[in-house]
């Protein structure tokens, strides 16, 4: 872990140079420094020389390659929280503990170096003028520092008053970074931000995973004050495609990249319409992922970030002192279709004692089992068939539909269900299983969660589902549909688990997630080393 919770990296060569150092000067600074990460841009500044007021960093096509450069770097280091402000004037959200410098940048004696770091840090930022500062080595094979001669010192970005710009913004990654730092750039006065919610998420990728839309516009408004404190943010949540772009009059330019530049023509064609001038459409280039995998996105992406979070811990396991530490109980649900019974079959391959909650279910009602005499003396001798067998398909057409006999039946059957994973449980702890998994479909609903360390949920996205299970069980696409939508939905699973799986694509990635989450298991489970 780095020494510091957050830093401010201090820039002062030519801003053409930065692309080529970019990667050295970000694996230098996150070696020291958890996030955020701040980078303060200042060409020309001497800092062991006269002290000089902190400006901002000339707004060119020359600063966009350079934020598109750091921005790119700091993708390749997963989980760095880059921010390069664009201009002074307010303190940061998250205080710098350290402030960084490039030696190649600061020749002489570091003491001057540092004592400017730490004046400039206070002029710009409020910062305390005690905060340690230190030089950066770097690896710059191949770098220039007098930058790319090819390039305009002199050229300009256009400048509008008002500025619009839409995204989901989820997971705020460096593609989202680079092009709300396009925006500010171009904004002199306000910057109207849409965030996409509801049913504009229905069809992303795992949208199941997508953050609140509270906690994206939060982050998006920390990021925005942060790197351009001078201007007014309008956040806004989007219910359609266009939002207030199509109806707010003062908008002069919408931010598009490659991808969303067809809608930036249908917003341009809907204002129109409603007897509004065109918006400027400035184009931004989408950023190549260095570490994109085989079912990733090319480019930076919520996507792929969302799909790396799969086999993770999403919030810490159960602590219950009721609960024995050994075996480890993973409690496995999923609605149907969702590949959840290939994965406990994974599951049990890699070592887990899997308890396979369907079978107990059946159990339970044979003649003998411990909830057949409740049953049939809840509903009646009519549910049985000639050999005594209780007919399930009988049964459940008198609760189907009916919440109030469905509720009767399982509040007999649910209990015996959870007695017998418990005598699983005893059984799997005598042959000496570290782990246990409970292979259960209605783990959340009846309650089971309260028997497990970890929930794990495998989900699928319901047109998937629904293919599944007609190609699977003969059934019509409607029939399918309606078997879903009276089983707790993917979000409803997803809020109340440690783990998710998906098994969207191929069965090697639904293997690999698997292997993943068990090897994190395993890292878990693993005493900590003494001091």
């Amino acid at each position: 872990m780095p020494p510091f919770a957050s830093g401010l990296l201090v820039l002062t060569a030519p801003l053409p140079a930065l692309p080529r150092r970019a990667a050295g000067l970000v694996a230098a600074a996150a070696g020291l420094v958890a996030g955020p990460l701040y980078v303060h841009l200042q060409p020309g500044l001497r800092l062991g020389g006269p002290a000089a007021g902190p400006a901002a960093p000339p707004a060119g096509p020359a600063l966009l390659r350079a934020l598109a450069a750091l921005y790119t770097a700091a993708a390749a280091r997963r989980g760095l929280d880059l921010r390069v402000l664009l201009g002074p004037g307010r303190r940061l959200a998250r205080q710098p503990r350290v402030l960084l410098a490039a030696a190649a940048e600061a020749p002489g004696p570091p003491e001057p170096v540092q004592l400017g770091l730490q004046r400039l840090a206070a002029a710009a930022y409020g910062c305390p003028p005690s905060l340690p500062a230190m030089l950066l080595g770097e690896d710059t094979a191949g770098g220039d520092p007098e930058g790319d001669p090819e390039q305009d010192p002199e050229a300009a970005l256009p400048e509008f008053l008002d500025v619009a710009v839409g995204g989901t913004f989820d997971r705020l990654h460096g593609a989202h970074r680079l092009l709300l730092s396009a925006c500010c750039l171009l904004a002199r006065r306000r910057l109207l931000a849409g965030v996409a919610d509801g049913e504009l998420l229905r069809h992303k990728v795992l949208p199941e995973l997508i953050e609140p839309y509270e906690l994206r516009a939060a982050k998006l408004r920390e990021f925005l004050e942060d790197v351009k404190p001078s201007l007014c943010y309008d956040i806004v949540p989007l219910a359609d495609p266009f939002g207030p772009s199509v109806t707010d009059p003062d908008l002069q330019c919408l931010v598009v990249s490659e991808e969303t530049h067809r809608g930036g023509e249908a917003v341009n064609k809907k204002r129109l319409e409603n007897g509004l001038p065109e918006l400027a459409l400035y184009e931004i280039q989408l950023m190549k992922d260095p570490e994109h995998s085989q079912n990733e996105e090319e480019k930076i992406s919520s996507s792929s970030l969302r799909q790396r979070l799969l086999g993770t811990l999403l919030q810490p396991p159960r602590r219950d002192p009721a609960l024995a530490l050994r075996p480890y109980v993973i409690g496995l649900t999923g609605g149907t279709g969702s590949g959840k019974t290939s994965m406990a079959k994974l599951l049990g391959q890699l070592g887990a004692f899997v308890i396979d909650a369907d079978q107990l279910g059946h159990a339970v009602y044979a003649p003998g089992g411990p909830a057949y005499e409740p049953v049939v003396a809840a509903f009646g001798a009519e549910i049985l068939n000639k050999d005594g067998t209780i007919n399930r398909k009988v049964l459940g057409a008198k609760v189907f539909g009916n919440q109030e006999q469905l509720k009767r039946l399982t509040d007999i059957v649910w209990p015996k269900i959870a007695q017998m994973v418990k005598e699983k449980v005893r059984e799997a702890d005598a042959q000496g299983k570290a782990v246990c998994v409970l292979d259960a479909a209605v783990l959340l609903e009846a309650g089971w969660q309260d028997m497990v360390h970890e929930v794990w949920t495998a989900i699928i996205p319901e047109e998937e589902a629904v293919r599944r299970i007609v190609a699977r069980d003969g059934l019509t696409e409607e029939a399918a549909r309606r078997r879903l939508q009276s089983q707790m939905s993917n979000r409803q699973r997803v809020e109340q688990s440690q783990v998710v799986l998906c098994s969207l694509w191929e069965p090697e990635i639904t293997r690999q997630q698997v292997h993943k989450a068990w090897d994190l298991l395993q890292q878990r489970l693993s005493p900590e080393p003494g001091p």
